[in-house]
C-alpha cells in the first residue's frame, strides 16, 4: 500500500504541490486515495490526509471509519493527527518521520495520548528512505529556484 501512496506523492510532485500521498484501506479494499492539494486548492487543509478521509467518508456514508487503515508518505501534521482521531482510524501506517511538524511520534504523540477518547495504531518508518527522497528532491529544486528567482514564495 506505500507504494500506491508513493504514486500519489509522485502526482503530487508533478502537480508542483509538496509530495504527500495517502491510501485509506478497509477491509483490505482501497476505499480512498489523496494526494497534497493546498496549492492548487487554495486550502490550507488539502492534505493528503484530509481529502483521503473525505472521499472515504462520502464513500461509506459515515465521518466515522473504524477498522480503517491510512497509508501516508509524511509523518501526519497535527491538524490530519486530529482528523484521523475523529475518524476513528484503527491504524496509520507512515513512511518518512516529520522532524519539522510530526504530530504522531516525532514532535507530539497525538494518536496515543491517554487523555483522549480514541488511539490508533502505529506503524513508522515503512519505506522513509523512498518516502524521504522524493520530499528532499522537491524542496532541493525548490530552493535552486528561489536562488534564481528570490520573488517566489516557497
Amino acid at each position: 500500500m506505500m507504494s500506491l501512496a508513493l504514486k500519489e506523492a509522485e502526482r503530487a510532485y508533478e502537480e508542483g504541490e509538496i509530495p504527500v500521498g495517502a491510501v485509506l484501506t478497509l477491509g483490505g479494499e482501497i476505499i480512498a486515495r489523496g494526494h497534497n492539494r493546498s496549492i492548487s486548492l487554495s486550502d490550507p487543509t488539502a492534505h493528503a490526509e484530509i481529502l483521503a478521509l473525505r472521499m472515504a467518508g462520502e464513500r461509506e456514508g459515515n465521518y466515522r471509519l473504524p477498522g480503517a487503515t491510512l497509508y501516508v508518505t509524511l509523518e501526519p501534521c497535527l491538524m490530519c493527527a486530529g482528523a484521523i482521531l475523529q475518524a476513528r482510524l484503527k491504524r496509520i501506517v507512515f513512511g518518512a518521520f516529520d522532524p519539522k511538524g510530526g504530530a504522531v511520534v516525532t514532535l507530539y504523540r497525538v494518536l496515543q495520548d491517554e487523555r483522549l477518547n480514541h488511539s490508533v495504531e502505529i506503524t513508522g518508518g515503512v519505506q522513509k528512505e523512498r518516502c524521504g527522497k522524493i520530499l528532499s528532491r522537491f524542496f532541493r529544486e525548490k530552493r535552486v529556484i528561489a536562488t534564481i528567482d528570490p520573488g517566489q514564495d516557497y
